[in-house]
């Protein structure tokens, strides 16, 4: 079965966006799918794909005051499914996240973490994949 595109994306910026790009493929295992340079050594815009499926986009921060999206680095968080939360989080420190939240089990199930990238961007790491849905 080939998994559907996804249709929500999380979106945000970032100071360094290649720099972010590099963290987020390297220390969290996003795949690089299209980064589009901005003309001025920045990025336009970049789609990343979380490989158990979804994913963000991202783009340089743009002083442009009639920017359409003028989203502050620093100011996203988002959730990851991954099967193993504290391997993912300690890769994750040791290429420069800072840990917010240590790898542990809370009450309601599963095991959870969270951390914050180079840029500020909150991410917590979960086993938990949502409620089953209705088809």
């Amino acid at each position: 079965m080939t998994t559907p595109p996804p249709t929500v994306w999380p979106a945000f910026r970032a100071r360094n966006a290649h720099g972010l790009i590099r963290f987020l493929v390297d220390a969290l295992g996003f795949a690089e799918v299209l980064v589009v340079p901005d003309g001025a050594g920045g990025v336009a815009h970049a789609e990343l794909a979380w490989p158990p499926g979804g994913g963000v986009m991202l783009g340089s921060v743009r002083d442009d005051p009639d920017d359409g999206w003028p989203a502050r680095p620093g100011t996203a968080a988002a959730y990851l499914v991954t099967a193993d939360v504290d391997a993912l989080h300690v890769r994750a420190v040791a290429a420069g996240a800072v840990s917010v939240r240590e790898p542990n089990d809370p009450p309601h199930g599963g095991r959870e973490s969270s951390l914050r990238d180079p840029e500020g961007n909150l991410w917590s790491l979960g086993t938990y994949r949502g409620a089953p849905r209705r088809t």
